[in-house]
């Protein structure tokens, strides 16, 4: 099994599989790539059992054969190598490689490819194409607001919720919630799925330099996304997702208006002189000034700014926690966002005051946090 391959074609698609890799497995054999050639086609995957991704690299070579490659030491020594042709000779009898590389050669040890789970099938699936943008600015919109509570795993992933009008993705710690609508992707079929984290990262990173279609097969345990030369495959998780529809107050009669480059930049500022365990940061509305306040009573530290808003209703005050607010005010583009709010007690609704991009709708939810007297 001998194979001729570009460093740098063979380093990029390498650092995007190392991103599935796990620094403590189950299995051993998972702390390898996957190599299997077939002609002048190498396809090398990588795998922690819940995600499994293969691309496909262009090589010279006429011989066939499969092996599993140490990822961490082939990672580490395409890093240091330069563009240059990389000779592989693999002996499938001892599983010994050689690598030659202009006047180095580096031998390893490889294990036997046959141990290597293999991808798995997904049966009955259901299809749905989508631009690799529109998934990974969706991705992106909503992945932060995915909680970390092993107690509620159903929150710690995206919501897929397809519709033949629309497809939704909904993500909520139960703090903080976001919804992304696209009207522009339609699905033949209505269909829900919840998506973990660690494959949407991966795709976020992979699809962020992509324009391509990405089909998405999905059944009830898996989905596959592929694109190009590459293929995603993770299982899904299991369980019924929250009716996130019924914590978004519908009655918000107090709305506020105001920059959202200069709130943002507000909040990161006050927020640095906030308590750290709650980062609790006071709006107070009055008229047309918004005032932004935190302290912090252990340190006996202070902050305070005001600025210009447009503002209907009732004159309030309300907490909100000052990280969540950086998180939603960044994933947001108009130029000016409207906060509307019911009760200083009930949940603040984030909006674009003007999105300009009419297949997309965006709201969300921020929970507040009781103010010290």
């Amino acid at each position: 099994m001998n194979f001729i391959v570009s460093s740098t074609t063979l380093l990029k698609p390498i650092q995007q599989l190392s991103s599935v890799l796990n620094s403590t497995n189950v299995l051993p054999i998972l702390d390898n790539f996957l190599f299997n050639l077939d002609g002048n086609v190498l396809t090398i995957t990588a795998s922690d059992l819940e995600t499994t991704m293969t691309t496909k690299v262009p090589v010279r070579s006429e011989s066939k054969g499969i092996i599993a490659v140490p990822a961490k030491m082939l990672l580490d020594t395409l890093k240091t190598l330069p563009e240059m042709p990389i000779s592989f000779q693999v002996n499938i009898n001892d599983y010994s490689i050689e690598m030659s590389a202009g006047e180095g050669k580096y031998s390893l040890t490889g294990f036997d490819g046959d141990d290597f789970p293999r991808l798995p099938k997904i049966d009955n699936a259901n299809k749905l194409t989508i631009n690799s943008y529109i998934l990974a600015l969706g991705i992106t919109k909503t992945i932060f607001a995915a909680g970390n509570d092993d107690l509620r795993p159903t929150m710690n992933g995206v919501f897929f919720q397809l519709t033949t009008d629309d497809l939704t993705l909904v993500a909520t710690d139960a703090h903080k919630l976001v919804r992304y609508k696209r009207l522009d992707v339609k699905s033949n079929a209505d269909a829900s799925y919840i998506v973990p984290k660690k494959p949407l990262n991966i795709l976020k990173n992979v699809l962020g330099n992509v324009d391509t279609d990405v089909e998405i097969e999905y059944n009830t345990t898996n989905a596959t996304f592929t694109f190009n030369e590459t293929n995603l495959v993770c299982r899904l998780v299991d369980g019924k997702y929250p009716n996130y529809e019924a914590v978004i107050p519908k009655d918000n009669p107090n709305k506020l208006t105001v920059d959202r480059a200069l709130l943002l930049n507000t909040v990161k500022r006050v927020m640095l002189f906030s308590n750290k365990s709650t980062y609790q940061t006071r709006l107070k509305i009055t008229g047309s000034e918004l005032q932004v306040s935190a302290e912090d009573f252990d340190f006996n530290n202070a902050a305070v700014e005001r600025l210009t808003c447009s503002f209907t209703g009732e004159d309030m005050e309300i907490g909100f926690n000052a990280k969540f607010l950086v998180d939603m005010l960044s994933n947001l583009d108009s130029e000016t966002i409207a906060i509307e709010m019911s009760m200083p007690n009930r949940a603040g609704i984030l909006l674009p005051e003007n999105n300009e991009n009419k297949d997309e709708d965006i709201l969300m939810l921020v929970m507040p946090v009781m103010l010290n007297s």
